[in-house]
C-alpha cells in the first residue's frame, strides 16, 4: 500500500511537469502518450493504444484526434481491419516527441547517482508485478471477469 501511495502523487506530478516544461508545443499528457506510443510500437489502431495503456477507447480517441488536429499523427489504411485505421506519427509527431522525451530524460538523470542499476531493477520488477496483479482490469475500471 505504501508503493501505491507513492505511485499517485507521483505519477500526477510527472504529469503536471510534462505539461509545464512543454509550454509552446502545448502537449497535453494524453497526447504525449499516444505519440511515445507510437514511436514505440510503430503504427497502432486506437483500441491497440487503449488496450496498451489501459484507457478506455474513447479517451485515447480524443486524443489521437487532437494529436492528428495539429499535425503530428495521421490515420492511413490498415490492411488487417477496414473500419480501424493504423494511425502513425508525423515528422512532426516525431520531432515533438524526440524533444519531448529529451527534456524528460535529462530531468530524470538528475537522480542518477543516487540509484544503483540493481535498484532500478528492483523498482521495475516490483512495479511490473503490480501492474500484473491488476491485468484483468478492463479501461472501464471493471473487471472481465464481473458480473453486470
Amino acid at each position: 500500500m505504501e508503493v501505491f501511495g507513492l505511485v499517485g502523487p507521483l505519477y500526477r506530478r510527472v504529469q503536471r511537469k510534462i505539461e509545464q516544461d512543454a509550454p509552446g508545443q502545448d502537449l497535453s499528457v494524453g497526447v504525449r502518450a499516444v505519440l511515445d506510443l507510437l514511436r514505440e510500437h510503430g503504427p497502432m489502431t486506437v483500441p491497440q493504444m487503449g488496450q496498451a495503456q489501459s484507457l478506455s477507447r474513447q479517451f485515447v480517441q480524443r486524443m489521437v484526434n487532437d494529436a492528428a488536429a495539429r499535425g503530428l499523427t495521421e490515420a492511413v489504411p490498415n490492411p488487417a481491419h477496414q473500419r480501424s485505421s493504423l494511425i502513425r506519427l508525423t515528422d512532426a509527431g516525431l520531432t515533438a516527441i524526440t524533444a519531448a522525451t529529451a527534456r524528460e530524460h535529462a530531468l530524470l538523470r538528475r537522480t542518477g547517482g543516487r540509484l544503483t542499476d540493481g535498484e532500478v531493477a528492483a523498482c521495475l520488477k516490483v512495479l511490473g508485478r503490480m501492474l500484473d496483479l491488476f491485468d484483468d482490469i478492463e479501461a472501464t475500471g471493471t473487471s472481465p471477469h464481473q458480473n453486470p
